[in-house]
């Protein structure tokens, strides 16, 4: 079976979603495919960023996206001397109308942005249905080979857009180039029960060469438990009470809930990658967020890179798509609006592995650097400047003036369409 489309999307995420609804919002047909039948997943990735919250504003989904159940995340603070809170990041000290990360559920968000995209008579989302392959036609990219409900199938297409993740399969079959940066650690995810609400504060906890950083959500604390590469097997070897006790070293007051963690089928491996592709389009295919630059997750920053590439994306591709004029300097200009956000985002994740993460896992210190210590309590005021980077970022997108909608729960620098 073979059928035809104007841009086909590989991969239902946030960047792919967000993508498939801009186009379609522009009167360019998309599909959407998805390889699960549902977005009911493990995911990691659940923080919207203020950006991406703004974001949802102009497209008038802000009221939709705030009834869904959430948490804030409001400070990064480490513990300091004394048991005093050290506070690096705060992101109430930004003068936006969301100052915070809200934890949600990916799957929630997703949802959420595939009932927009249904509203639009040009947007398609084809669950269950893996692309397989890439479609070539004189020396060019046209399409996706795929398996479906009905069995394997052709997607001929304008421009194939790659949104399937680290280990995309657009990319691999492509064969662009990517440089690599070195990682030394994994890490590891799962979920402890917490009595009564958790804070809205991020506090990581560190010491005898272990790294825990307990999210919080509603109801429990998502943790990113990080360790030395490659040690995933050793991790498991030593059993759901040893990971139990490493929790409550780190984190006594969980002594009575970290039972909730039942078995290492519980904890989830996250093989950790930062790399960025040379090049990040061929003739015909275009590859964004993690299928064109893997993020640490330190941050939680891949999410809003991704969405924030599949904005500029739509910006820049609508129009030229509409007019069946995609050309390879349109599509280098995706890498060239969004090189520099994340060139800066990852040399800071590496800086940060190098200068912060390996020492801790090496067990050479037990506490964030003193002169960092030092400055954010001589000036309060420092804390804004992680907060901007981490929750605005480098260079972010608006949503364009043709998918922006009505929102009521939208403040008033998101009406008046003002940057921060």
């Amino acid at each position: 079976m073979s059928e035809t489309t104007t841009c086909a999307i590989i991969g239902g995420g946030p960047a792919g979603m967000m993508l498939g609804l801009l186009l379609a919002r522009a009167g360019v047909q998309v599909t959407v495919l998805e390889k699960h039948a549902d977005f009911l997943r493990d995911f990691r990735g659940d923080t919207v960023h203020p950006t991406t919250t703004r974001l949802l504003d102009d497209l008038g989904l802000g009221e939709r996206f705030a009834a869904l159940p959430h948490s804030k995340v409001e400070q990064v603070a480490f513990d300091g001397a004394g048991g005093r809170k050290l506070v690096l990041g705060d992101f109430r000290r930004l003068r936006l109308d969301h100052p915070y990360i809200a934890m949600v559920p990916q799957w929630d968000l997703l949802n959420l942005l595939a009932e927009a995209g249904a509203e639009e008579p040009s947007f398609a989302l084809r669950m269950s249905t893996a692309a397989t392959g890439l479609l070539h036609e004189g020396g060019r990219v046209a399409g996706v080979r795929y398996e479906g409900p009905g069995g394997p199938g052709e997607l001929r297409a304008d421009l194939t857009v790659a949104c399937d993740g680290r280990w995309s399969m657009a990319r691999g079959h492509s064969r662009l180039t990517v440089r690599e940066y070195p990682v030394a650690f994994d890490a590891w995810w799962f979920r402890v029960p917490v009595r009564g609400e958790a804070p809205p504060a991020l506090v990581p906890r560190f010491g005898n060469g272990k790294f825990l950083v307990p999210i919080p959500r509603t109801d429990y604390l998502q943790m990113a438990y990080l360790g030395p590469k490659g040690t995933d097997a050793d991790l498991r070897a030593r059993g759901i009470e040893a990971l139990r006790g490493d929790v409550v070293q780190l984190m006594p007051e969980l002594a009575d809930t970290v039972d909730g963690l039942k078995s290492m089928d519980d904890v989830k491996h996250l093989d950790v990658r930062l790399d960025r592709l040379r090049r990040w389009h061929t003739d015909g295919l275009l590859c964004i967020g993690d299928a064109a630059h893997a993020m640490s997750p330190l941050g939680g920053v891949g999410i809003n890179l991704a969405v924030q590439d599949a904005v500029a994306a739509a910006t820049l591709l609508a129009g030229p798509l509409g007019a069946g004029r995609v050309t390879d300097r349109t599509l280098d200009s995706v890498r060239r609006r969004r090189l520099l956000p994340t060139a800066v985002t990852q040399t800071l994740q590496r800086v940060l592995h190098r200068r912060v993460l390996g020492p801790v896992l090496a067990g050479r210190r037990p506490s964030p650097p003193k002169l960092l210590q030092s400055a954010v309590t001589a000036i309060p005021q420092l804390s804004a400047i992680p907060a901007y980077l981490v929750g605005v970022g480098v260079r972010p997108e608006r949503a364009p003036a043709f998918a922006r909608r009505p929102s009521r729960s939208a403040g008033p620098a998101a009406r008046n369409g003002e940057d921060t």
